[in-house]
């Protein structure tokens, strides 16, 4: 994958009063289309969606988060669903949208479910962009699902980052240092197909890692999952989202969670999918970018008028 030669540059939108975010955007008047990032991502991640996307006729908006990319950092201290729902409901009034397509990857997926049943009327649909879903162990349970086994080789650095947040960005010292840790998650950490991001590619993506505080509030998710960081609100992932949900899973990862489909099914009664794209690990949007954009360009045809 080579980076596009029209790379959107982002702009800054105040969303709450002296708190703004960063954000790309293309085909201003189509329409609204969020698209949301993860770990260890920013909306650099959507560089191959962004004008495609437009292209078919959305308004496509790529925020970085809140302490992420070019955004302010939290006015708050907080970095849980609801802030950062609360930012993306202060961006959709500020762009004058009343509602979206959301289009979630990673911890974006997560923050996608949490607006899906915090905020109904704002989601008009979800496309979710890995395994995530609404956290109901209770319901899997009872459907006969068993729980995962537990990958603690894989999941050291949740363990870490949510843990030792602090002691972490402490021994990772220069930005050099900084970027070759999050450069591991698109490499040997196996998160995606070996070979899948060039050094062109990593040196794009892992740059605003290199500040120390980027990196650091950046590990504020994991702390809020390690029950560390306090919650602005309760989180609302507990239930399943009625939206109509399209869901594509790469299938070459090592990050995966068991029973995908099972699960999916309870999740998102709705579902269309999960369908599997193979040749791609966890970072479909920049590794099968065609893939996505016409699935989400298909998914939502009646809306474009197609």
């Amino acid at each position: 994958m080579v980076l596009p030669a029209d790379t959107v540059a982002p702009v800054m939108v105040e969303v709450r009063p002296g708190h703004r975010l960063a954000v790309r955007r293309r085909g201003e008047g189509g329409v609204p289309l969020l698209l949301v990032h993860g770990f260890p991502c920013t909306s650099r991640i959507w560089s191959h969606n962004l004008h495609a996307l437009a292209a078919a006729g959305f308004d496509v908006v790529a925020p970085d988060l809140r302490g992420y990319g070019d955004s302010d950092f939290a006015p708050d201290g907080f970095y849980d669903f609801n802030a950062f729902n609360s930012d993306l409901t202060g961006l959709f009034d500020a762009l004058g949208w009343e509602r979206a397509v959301v289009v979630g990857h990673d911890l974006g997926a997560m923050i996608a479910v949490d607006m899906a049943n915090r905020h109904p009327d704002r989601v008009d649909r979800l496309v979710i962009l890995d395994d995530s879903m609404p956290d109901l162990e209770d319901a899997f349970a009872a459907a006969g699902i068993p729980p995962g086994t537990p990958k603690p080789a894989v999941y050291d650095y949740q363990r870490r980052q949510g843990l030792h947040a602090d002691e972490l960005v402490a021994e990772l010292a220069t930005p050099e240092q900084r970027r070759r840790y999050i450069g591991e998650f698109y490499g040997h950490r196996m998160w995606c197909p070996p070979g899948a991001f060039g050094e062109d590619d990593l040196d794009y993506l892992t740059e605003p890692y290199a500040d120390a505080e980027r990196l650091r509030a950046s590990f504020a998710d994991y702390e809020v999952v390690m029950g560390v960081r306090p919650l602005s609100a309760p989180e609302m992932i507990d239930r399943p989202v009625p939206h109509r949900t399209l869901v594509l899973v790469g299938a070459d990862q090592v990050t995966l969670t068991e029973h995908v489909e099972a699960k999916c099914a309870i999740a998102f009664p709705e579902a269309v999918g999960p369908f599997w794209v193979k040749g791609a690990g966890h970072f479909m949007p920049w590794e099968a970018p065609e893939t996505v954009n016409r699935a989400v360009r298909s998914f939502c045809g009646d809306l474009l008028g197609r």
